[in-house]
Parts: C-alpha cells; structure tokens; sequence
C-alpha cells in the first residue's frame, strides 16, 4: 500500500539522459532522494496547522546548533543534517520515526521541485533584467549596457522601491512545477525526473507531489 506522502528532501545529482522502451531519449535530473526521518509532527489544536518536519542526511550532533540538539534527543531520531517543513493534507497522517523514502513514488508521477537557482554574482541591468541598452551611435559612447532613466523629476523626487537595477543575480527560491518521474531507483534511493530542476550539482532541493 502506498502512503501519502507531504514532501522530502533530495539532493541534485546531476544530469544525465535514459531511453525508454521505444528507444526514445529523454534528458533527466538524477535526484538522491531521501530516506527522510519525521522528527516532529504539528497539529491543528496545538499549532494552529498540519505539517510534518522531516530530516535528511545523517550529521553528528556536534555540528548541530543547540536547539536541533535538543530535538532530536527528545524525539531518539539520529541527527539529520537539513530539516524542512511540509504542510500535510488530507490523509496524511505520520508519527515520529517514520521514513520516507523513493518508494512514495512510481514512474509517471507529476512532482514539483523547489531549489535555490544558481548564483551569479553582481549582474548589471542588461544581463540581469534582459534590458536592450542605450543607443549605439550618434555620440552615445557609454550608454550601451546602461539601464536608462530609473525615477521622475520634481514629483515624487524619488526611486520607486523594487525598480529593476544591477544587483545580485541568482541564489533564489525556484520552483518547477510538473515534472514527470521517469525513474526510480529504491536500492540506490534516486529518482530521475524529467527536465532540469532549480540549482547546481550537490544543492538540496524539495520534492513534492504535483498539484
């Protein structure tokens, strides 16, 4: 029987490409999912809401912060490196110590995945914000990656907050939404997805089921 499942915590492989039975070849994200403790439950009359807090990849407890520490000798789950938050729906329904793990899910199912995008540093408008750039000619010689004019005159006499600028590109939450699983590997805990999924090889994403 096959449980709901709220959500786990995954780390990006890489990409790579697999053919299916009529030698169709599809580009995937190998995803290391799991297995993930549940560490606390919420509930909606001590809480205020359902959730589920669930670890993954064990760490010593000494580089854990106090708090962290704390929790996991209360609860007796070995210490999990990243701890994340998922909201529980209807029929979900877990305990302190269970695991969750790739066989949550098969072949075909939609999943969303959400992951901090890859870091860019500082970008300039033209880059960052895809903006055309000045003039190329007549006597605008430094114009070209500029981003043009970014407030009004006399009124309001100033810069509206969140006009788009220079500034730090990337290393932001991104979610893709709909990827198909292609593949599921429970001996090895890894899970090919379609497409690419939100940040670089190594990074911890969370994997959701779809809709």
């Amino acid at each position: 029987m096959r449980l709901a499942v709220a959500g786990m915590i995954g780390k990006k492989v890489g990409m790579t490409q697999v053919y299916d039975r009529n030698e169709v070849l599809t580009p995937v994200t190998v995803i290391e999912a799991g297995p993930c403790a549940v560490v606390q439950v919420k509930e909606e009359a001590g809480d205020g809401y359902r959730a589920v807090r669930v670890g993954f990849q064990d760490v010593k407890a000494e580089r854990l912060n106090r708090p962290d520490r704390g929790l996991f000798a209360k609860t007796g789950v070995s210490p999990r490196r990243v701890l994340r938050e998922f909201r529980l729906g209807e029929g979900e329904a877990y305990k302190v110590g269970d695991l969750i793990d790739v066989g949550a899910f098969e072949t075909g199912d939609l999943v969303d995945v959400t992951g901090a995008s890859k870091g860019k540093g500082f970008a300039g408008a033209v880059r960052r914000h895809h903006f055309k750039g000045g003039p190329r000619s007549h006597g605008q010689s430094d114009r070209h990656r500029a981003p043009g004019s970014v407030g009004s005159s006399s009124f309001p006499s100033r810069v509206f907050k969140g006009l788009r600028m220079a500034g730090r590109m990337g290393n932001r939450q991104v979610t893709t939404k709909g990827l198909c699983v292609v593949r599921v590997d429970k001996d090895r805990n890894l899970l090919f997805v379609k497409g690419a999924v939100p940040g670089a090889r190594g990074g911890y994403v969370l994997i959701r089921k779809a809709g």
